[in-house]
């Protein structure tokens, strides 16, 4: 099992740019694909991107691609996601998820673990 601690949220004014961390706890980091999900005010949770345990292969919603980029360091046991040119439409709690193998999977519901989520919000 692997804990995740979300780090990095706040209030951002449009256009702006965010970096989020999430600290893995544990010694098998390297052998869990990790992801990146959202849940905006009555909205359902969204994937957002994920990557894979090298770090290697990198998927993301078409709703971020080109401004938001993840990664891993696996000897920290930590992934990021950089967040540039934000907008209104990505306030939202951000999830920091875990699966266990190679590849990190599209629908939320195949993530197995999850850490508490971080705030971001994006307003003049």
């Amino acid at each position: 099992q692997v804990q995740l601690v979300e780090s990095g949220g706040g209030l951002v004014q449009p256009g702006g740019s965010l970096r989020l961390a999430c600290a893995a706890s544990g010694r098998t980091f390297s052998t869990y694909a990790m992801g990146w999900c959202r849940q905006a005010p009555g909205k359902e949770r969204e994937f957002v991107s994920g990557i894979g345990w090298t770090g290697s292969s990198t998927d993301y919603a078409d709703s971020v691609k080109d401004r938001f980029t993840i990664s891993r360091d696996n000897a920290k046991n930590t992934v990021y996601l950089q967040m540039n040119r934000l907008t209104p439409e990505d306030t939202a709690v951000y999830y920091c998820a875990a699966r266990r193998g190679p590849l990190s999977p599209w629908s939320v519901k195949d993530y197995e673990f999850w850490g508490q989520g971080t705030q971001v919000t994006v307003s003049l």
